[in-house]
């Protein structure tokens, strides 16, 4: 495997155009991804989208992945951003932060889905950054956490848009913290979170981010019946694709057991048995 590292001119001038804040949030997010672990970068980032619109699309393996995923980026000079609703923009202190950190605003307000849509898509292609987006919506249920078959939304605004995207496969990062649960009602609730993230503090794990290549969405368009569905196939089929090398060794379930996380799912994209 191949580590890739930020560095040149165009990493260094985006990272010049990072607000401060962000840059001060991604420092402390790095900060937090080292005390549970180490991290392995591999793969390439296309050097013809650095400071171009760009989706990029990785699978959801656990509550602490988001965290992996920020410093893996920002580590090869791009940090990312998110497209977030008025609730969190517009919250006390953190709205503010988020705000001044570059972040995409879609307000949904009282208008209808489709107008929310429009939205979105035209913040995509005027963004400054690459934006982070996870088509399977939620973090994997699936038995042996391969990503679940997942919604059309992030194919539908790269069609719309006309936006790349490129794929990130990873693993390890389930192990760092428990799934949990859906909502956090008491002490209970937090305690799984809490220690089994210090028992990653004393017994470190590995997270593995791999960059894939572009996906190719030639010959599809946001206008022709199906194509979503499409683009949504080719998206998910490399995020598996790249995945599978990532867990060698366990091809069919993860080794590392949480009991908190449902398993509900299949995923239509596992790959056959050898």
């Amino acid at each position: 495997m191949v580590a890739l590292h930020g560095g040149d001119d165009e990493s260094t001038r985006r990272s010049a155009d990072t607000p401060v804040i962000w840059k001060a949030m991604t420092g402390l997010d790095r900060a937090v991804v080292r005390s549970l672990g180490r991290l392995e970068i591999t793969g390439e980032f296309p050097a013809h989208l650095r400071g171009k619109p760009v989706l990029v699309a990785a699978n959801h393996i656990g509550m602490f992945d988001p965290f992996v995923l920020i410093s893996a980026m920002s580590k090869i000079g791009l940090p990312p951003r998110f497209m977030l609703t008025a609730g969190l923009l517009d919250a006390p202190v953190l709205g503010w932060a988020l705000r001044e950190s570059g972040h995409l605003r879609v307000d949904r307000g009282k208008a209808n889905v489709a107008e929310a849509f429009g939205r979105a898509v035209e913040a995509l292609r005027t963004a400054r950054a690459p934006l982070l987006v996870y088509p399977e919506g939620r973090v994997s249920r699936e038995p042996g956490l391969w990503p679940e078959r997942g919604k059309t939304g992030v194919a539908r605004m790269a069609l719309a848009g006309n936006v790349p995207v490129v794929t990130i496969s990873q693993w390890g990062a389930h192990e760092a913290v428990y799934w949990g649960t859906e909502t956090v009602a008491g002490w209970q609730d937090v305690k799984p979170l809490l220690f089994s993230s210090l028992r990653s503090i004393a017994s470190p794990r590995t997270f593995k981010v791999h960059f894939g290549a572009e996906v190719d969405l030639s010959g599809l368009n946001a206008t022709t019946p199906g194509d979503a569905r499409r683009a949504h196939a080719r998206i998910m089929r490399q995020i598996t694709a790249d995945l599978v090398p990532l867990r060698a060794g366990e091809p069919d379930v993860p080794r590392f057991y949480d009991p908190t996380r449902p398993t509900d799912t299949r995923s239509p994209w596992r790959p056959d048995p050898a």
